[in-house]
């Protein structure tokens, strides 16, 4: 009577390690798909990220904060941040009453005012502009002063038409 409790806890025993050993089995071959699949998820993210890496320094090859040369300029001025220090000036424009001085535009849904600003070098910048329901593009043209005044003067315009 021993003797068979003994094979039949050796059997039961042997069942249990042996479901044991499938189960984990199929984990492990579930993980190892799962990890797999992450390290193509990876790839290719870090693929993506180096792609956006690249289009952004080609974005930003037009801008006075990646232009030593241009930077040079207002070396003399002790500016921290030039780019900053002509969009907030720029900005400026926008706070008279009405139209923007710089747009040659009147607003036709609201006053037209500046709202995105791109500082191309030591020169020129490229900004747009809305009225809420019309919009366009300026060209400017700028100069810091020695006084840190800034001068701006209007190079080109662009007022789209609506397509509807």
């Amino acid at each position: 009577m021993k003797k068979n409790l003994f094979l039949y806890l050796f059997v039961f025993a042997s069942l249990i390690a042996l479901y044991a050993l499938v189960t984990g089995n199929k984990k492990s071959n579930a993980n190892d798909k799962k990890i797999n699949e992450l390290m193509v998820t990876i790839t290719q993210l870090e693929d993506s990220l180096q792609a956006a890496r690249i289009k952004q320094a080609d974005l930003q090859y037009f801008s006075l904060d990646n232009n030593d040369d241009a930077l040079a300029f207002y070396d003399h001025l002790g500016l921290e941040n030039p780019t900053s220090y002509i969009e907030d000036k720029l900005m400026e424009t926008n706070e008279q009453k009405g139209d923007n001085p710089l747009i040659p535009y009147e607003g036709m849904n609201s006053d037209f005012k500046l709202n995105k600003i791109k500082v191309l070098n030591h020169k020129w910048i490229v900004t747009d502009f809305s009225d809420g329901k019309y919009w366009g593009d300026l060209i400017i043209k700028y100069q810091i002063n020695d006084d840190r005044s800034v001068d701006f003067t209007l190079m080109d315009h662009l007022l789209y038409s609506r397509s509807n």
